[in-house]
Order: C-alpha cells, then sequence, then structure tokens
C-alpha cells in the first residue's frame, strides 16, 4: 500500500515537471454511490441500505478522488483514485487505484474512457458483525485482523463524462466487478489546464 500512496505522490508533484509539454491533467470528484451484487449476497441481512432485501442493490456513503494526467497527447492518461466511503454494512472502507486510460470514443461533448490496473480494496472486518458467512465473502481474512483487504491486479472502470463547460465535465464511472461486486459513482471532473 505504501508503494501506491508513493506512487499517487510522485503523479501529483513529478510529471507536471518534466517538460511533457501542456499535457492535460484533471481532478475529479464521485460520490461513491452504489454497489450491485450480480447473484445478491448471502451476508445481505447485515446490509441496511438494501432495498431488495438480497444484496441485489447496496447504497453506499462516501466519496472518491482521482487525478489523471495524459501522457500521449488526448487519448492515453494514468489515473490515481483514492475512495473512502461506509461499505454495504456501514462500516469504514475504502479502495486505492492506479491505472493507465484510454479514450473509447468522444463525440462532441460525449467521451467513454476505459482503464485498466491494479486496486487495493479494503474495510473493517466484517468477523465482528453477527451472522456474518466469511465463507461466501469477497474478502475472506482472518478474524483476528482489524481489516479485511483485497488486492485486485486486473481492476478496470469504465468512465462517461458529458462537457458541462470548457473546464467542467460530469462524470460517472462503472466499476464491472462481475461476479462478485460491480460499483457506480457521478461526481464532477474539473480540468486543470
Amino acid at each position: 500500500m505504501r508503494i501506491c500512496l508513493l506512487f499517487i505522490w510522485l503523479l501529483f508533484l513529478v510529471l507536471p515537471d518534466q517538460g511533457l509539454g501542456q499535457a492535460r491533467r484533471n481532478l475529479n470528484f464521485k460520490y461513491f454511490g452504489l454497489t450491485l451484487h450480480p447473484r445478491g449476497d448471502d451476508n445481505a441481512e447485515l446490509m441496511p441500505l438494501n432495498p431488495d432485501g438480497k444484496g441485489y442493490l447496496v447504497f453506499n456513503l462516501g466519496a472518491s478522488v482521482g487525478y489523471e494526467h495524459f501522457i500521449k497527447g488526448d487519448k492515453f492518461s494514468i489515473k490515481a483514485i483514492q475512495a473512502l466511503y461506509a461499505d454495504c454494512a456501514l462500516q469504514l472502507a475504502g479502495f486505492t487505484h492506479l491505472g493507465v486510460r484510454a479514450v473509447i470514443f468522444e463525440a462532441g461533448r460525449h467521451s467513454l474512457n476505459g482503464g485498466l490496473g491494479p486496486t487495493l480494496v479494503y474495510r473493517r472486518n466484517w468477523s465482528t458483525l453477527d451472522g456474518y458467512n466469511v465463507s461466501t465473502s469477497f474478502f475472506g481474512g482472518d478474524p483476528e485482523d482489524a481489516w479485511q483487504y483485497k488486492m485486485i491486479w486486473y481492476a478496470g472502470e469504465l468512465e462517461y463524462n458529458y462537457r458541462l463547460t470548457d473546464r467542467t465535465d460530469f462524470s460517472t464511472s462503472f466499476v464491472p466487478g462481475y461476479p462478485n461486486i460491480m460499483s457506480l459513482s457521478f461526481g464532477v471532473r474539473v480540468w486543470l489546464e
């Protein structure tokens, strides 16, 4: 995790000063948002913001902050994301992501970007919750640990953006973690240059 944080720090401080010309950069701020479990979840009874009672759809309360730096014109970029939120059981959770991105298409005010890269997902250990079924958990882990975590080396993201002004976009992200967890978040992308 320290390596991920060091790399994010380098993105913020080093890349803008490397003589890459007028590289485009942006910050994005998103409400994190909505978790989908395509097969439901055996721990659904632990999820208070679960309107269907089966865990197919669960609301989360939290946010993510991302930094994106284009490295090859306007088509390829590196993106770092840090999120903190209340997970499906309203326990403290988060993720740290670093990945490469490409613009899939751009038409007028609309664009679709895709990305891939490693993501560390973590949460307070659910083993302390009555009724927690660790055998069906995405995380697993030792019941004695304070945190549960999972490193996903190939995490992806699809991001749709709609240009509101020259410097601001409405942005929504979809993380297709099928068959376990998919998530949706939305917010703004602010261009720094």
